[in-house]
C-alpha cells in the first residue's frame, strides 16, 4: 500500500507541476517557427513599458500643478497650472491607450494559444485508447477540458502583462521614493508590500485548496446531470426523476458548501488586504503631513504621496485576484496537461505502412486477450475468413464475439497470436488505413445531433449528395427520409432518439454504404430489434455485403443460416465451425443454441 504523502511532499509536487505547466505554456509565447508571434509579444511588451514610465512620471505634474496653485503670484503661475493640468490628464489618457495597444497586440497571440491547444487536447483525446474512454466521465472530461483551455489566455496574459509590470511600477516608485523623499518612506512601502504579499499569497494558498474542492464538486454535479440527461429514456422507464435530482441536489449541496467556503475566504482576503494597504498609506501620509508642516515639504509633495499610493494600491489589490486566479489556472491547466500526457495504449509502430487490401481475406491466428490480464476472454481463437465471403461468429453471452470485433478494428491489441489483413499484421499498419478499410454497423447506431444527411454523409468525407442520396436508397431509407417534413434535413436529435430503433439502424447502414470499405462488420446488427424491422433491415444488409468480406456476429442464429461459415465461441474457445447444415448436423453447441432460441421464440 502507497504511503499517505506529507503536506511538504504535496506542495513540493504541486510546485513542479506548476513549473512544468509554466514550461509547457512558454511555447506559446515565443514559438520558433512563427516570428509574427514573437513580433507581437515585443510589441506588447514595448507597450507595456511605455505606459509603466508614463504612470510613473504622472504624479510629478499632479504635485507641479498643485505647487503652482498653492503660490502668491497668480495669474502667471496659474497659466503654469493649466498647462500641467492638461499635461497630467493627457498622460494619464497615454498610460490608458498604451495599455490598451498593449491588449489589442498581445489578443491574437493569447487567441492563438488558446485555439492551438485546445485542437491539440482534442485530437489526443481521440487518440486515447478505447480502454480509457469507456472508463472516463464525459461531463467531467469536458470540464476539465474548458477550464484548461481558458487557463492559458489568462495565463499568458496576466503573468506577462500583470505579475511583470506590478514587480516593474512597484520597483520604479520605490526608487523615486528614495530619491525623492528618503529612505524612510521607502521602508515603509517596502514592508507595506511585503507584508501584503506575504499575506496575500499565505491566504491564496489556503483558498486554492478550497476552490480544487469546489472545482470537485462542480465537476461531479456536472457529470451526474449529463449522465441522467444522456440516459432520460431510462429516468422515464423506472419514474426515478426524484431520485435524479435528489442525486444531483445532493452534488449541488456539496457545491454549495464548497463554494460557501471560497466566498467567506475571499472576504477575509479582502478585509486583510485593505487594512494592510490602509495602514501603509496612513504611515506615509503622516510622515508627508509631518514634512509639509516643518517646511520641507511641499503641499505637492504631499499630494505626490498620495498619489503614488494609490497608484500602487490597485495593481497591489489586483494581486491578490491575479495571484489566486493564476494558481487556479495553474491547478486547471495541470489537470488539462496530465490528460495531454496520457499516453495513447494503441499507436502506429515506426514507419507503419498503410494497409493494402487486395481482397480482404481475415485471419485470426491463435489468438489470446483479456481486458484485464488476470480474466482472459478469448484463448487460442483461430479463424479465417477468406476474401469476399460471409463468415458468422456466435455464442452465448460473455463467450467473446464482440470482442473479436474490437480487436479487428485495433481498439485493442491482441495478447498472444496474431490478426492479419490478407497477410499484414494490423499491428503493423497505420490505423487510419485500417480503420478505412473497415465498415461497422454496430448493435445500437449512435448518430451526431445533426440532421439525417449530415449522418450520412460522414461516411465518407467530401461525399456529394447523389452519393449521399445512393448510400439511402440501398440501405432502403431514401423513401422514408423524403416522406418526413424536412426530408434530409431532419434534425435526428441527441444520439438519434428522435427515430426508431430500424431508422437508426437503416441511417447506420447507409452511412457504412457510403465508406464503401472492402470489409464490412456486423455487430449484433439486429438483434435489439423486432422482426419485422429485423427482416427489413437484413434485406439492407445482405445488400450492403455484395461484393464484400463480411463478419456477422450475432447472438440471433436464424440471420446466420445463410453464411458461407459459421464459428461457434464458448467461454473464449472456438468449439465448432463449419455450415449452418454441417453444424446442425452434429447436434453440438450450435445445434443446442439453435433449439434453445426457437423454443423461446415458440413460447414468445
Amino acid at each position: 500500500m502507497t504511503a499517505p504523502q506529507t503536506p511538504d511532499v504535496t506542495a513540493a509536487a504541486e510546485r513542479k507541476s506548476a513549473w512544468r505547466t509554466i514550461a509547457r505554456v512558454g511555447p506559446y509565447l515565443w514559438p520558433d517557427d512563427k516570428p509574427w508571434v514573437k513580433f507581437r509579444v515585443v510589441a506588447a511588451l514595448l507597450s507595456l513599458v511605455l505606459a509603466k514610465i508614463i504612470s510613473a512620471y504622472t504624479p510629478f505634474l499632479y504635485k507641479g500643478a498643485v505647487d503652482q496653485l498653492t503660490g502668491d503670484n497668480t495669474d502667471p503661475l496659474l497659466m503654469g497650472a493649466i498647462g500641467l493640468t492638461v499635461a497630467y490628464g493627457i498622460a494619464r489618457m497615454a498610460n490608458v491607450g498604451f495599455q490598451q495597444l498593449r491588449d489589442a497586440v498581445f489578443a491574437k497571440v493569447g487567441q492563438r494559444a488558446l485555439r492551438t491547444l485546445a485542437l491539440e487536447t482534442f485530437e489526443h483525446i481521440h487518440r486515447l485508447s478505447m480502454r480509457y474512454h469507456i472508463t472516463r466521465k464525459t461531463g467531467g472530461l469536458s470540464r476539465i477540458i474548458e477550464r484548461g483551455v481558458k487557463g492559458v489566455d489568462f495565463l499568458l496574459r496576466f503573468m506577462l502583462f500583470s505579475v511583470g509590470p506590478l514587480i516593474l511600477e512597484l520597483l520604479m516608485v520605490a526608487v523615486i521614493l528614495f530619491y525623492w523623499f528618503g529612505w524612510e518612506y521607502t521602508i515603509v512601502i517596502l514592508v507595506t508590500i511585503g507584508f501584503y504579499v506575504w499575506f496575500t499569497f499565505a491566504v491564496t494558498e489556503w483558498r486554492v485548496k478550497l476552490r480544487r474542492q469546489m472545482n470537485d464538486q462542480d465537476t461531479d454535479a456536472n457529470q451526474k446531470a449529463i449522465d441522467s440527461l444522456l440516459n432520460f429514456e431510462t429516468v422515464k422507464y423506472f419514474g426515478a426523476e426524484a431520485r435524479e435530482a435528489a442525486r444531483y441536489d445532493s452534488a449541488m449541496r456539496g457545491y454549495e458548501v464548497a463554494a460557501l467556503k471560497t466566498n467567506y475566504s475571499l472576504a477575509f482576503l479582502n478585509f486583510g488586504q485593505s487594512v494592510i494597504i490602509s495602514l501603509g498609506i496612513i504611515g506615509v501620509m503622516v510622515m508627508a503631513a509631518q514634512g509639509v508642516q516643518a517646511g520641507t515639504l511641499t503641499v505637492g509633495d504631499f499630494v505626490m504621496v498620495n498619489a503614488f499610493m494609490i497608484q500602487i494600491t490597485l495593481p497591489l489589490n489586483f494581486l491578490g485576484t491575479v495571484y489566486r486566479e493564476i494558481r487556479q489556472a495553474l491547478v486547471d491547466m495541470g489537470e488539462m496537461f496530465d490528460l495531454l500526457e496520457q499516453p495513447s495504449e494503441i499507436t502506429d509502430k515506426p514507419n507503419a505502412r498503410d494497409l493494402q487490401v487486395t481482397g480482404g481475406h481475415v485471419t485470426l491466428d491463435g489468438v489470446d486477450f483479456g481486458y484485464d490480464p488476470a480474466r482472459p476472454i478469448l484463448k487460442n481463437v483461430s479463424v479465417d475468413v477468406p476474401a469476399g465471403k460471409t463468415v458468422a461468429i456466435v455464442g452465448s453471452s460473455g463467450s467473446g464475439k464482440s470482442t473479436i470485433g474490437r480487436l479487428l478494428f485495433r481498439f485493442y491489441d491482441v495478447i498472444g497470436g496474431s490478426l492479419k489483413i490478407d497477410g499484414q499484421d494490423v499491428r503493423d499498419v497505420t490505423q487510419i488505413s485500417l480503420h478505412a478499410a473497415i465498415g461497422v454497423v454496430p448493435q445500437d447506431t449512435v448518430l451526431f445531433n445533426d440532421t439525417i444527411y449530415y449522418n450520412i454523409a460522414y461516411g465518407r468525407d467530401n461525399a456529394t449528395r447523389e452519393q449521399v442520396e445512393q448510400a439511402a436508397r440501398d440501405a432502403r431509407i431514401h423513401d422514408f427520409i423524403l416522406s418526413l417534413p424536412q426530408g434530409y434535413d431532419t434534425t435526428v436529435g441527441e444520439r438519434g432518439l428522435k427515430l426508431s430503433g430500424g431508422e437508426k439502424q437503416r441511417v447506420g447502414i447507409a452511412r457504412t454504404l457510403l465508406k464503401n470499405p472492402p470489409i464490412l462488420l456486423l455487430d449484433e446488427a439486429t438483434s435489439a430489434l423486432d422482426t419485422e424491422t429485423e427482416q427489413g433491415i437484413q434485406d439492407a444488409l445482405e445488400r450492403a455485403a455484395e461484393g464484400r468480406t463480411v463478419i456477422t456476429i450475432a447472438h440471433r442464429l436464424s440471420t446466420v443460416a445463410d453464411a458461407d461459415h459459421i464459428v461457434v465461441l464458448e467461454k473464449g474457445h472456438v468449439v465448432e465451425q463449419g455450415t449452418h447444415d454441417d453444424l446442425w448436423a452434429k447436434r453440438g453447441r450450435y445445434y443446442d443454441l439453435w433449439m434453445m432460441q426457437q423454443n423461446s421464440d415458440a413460447a414468445a
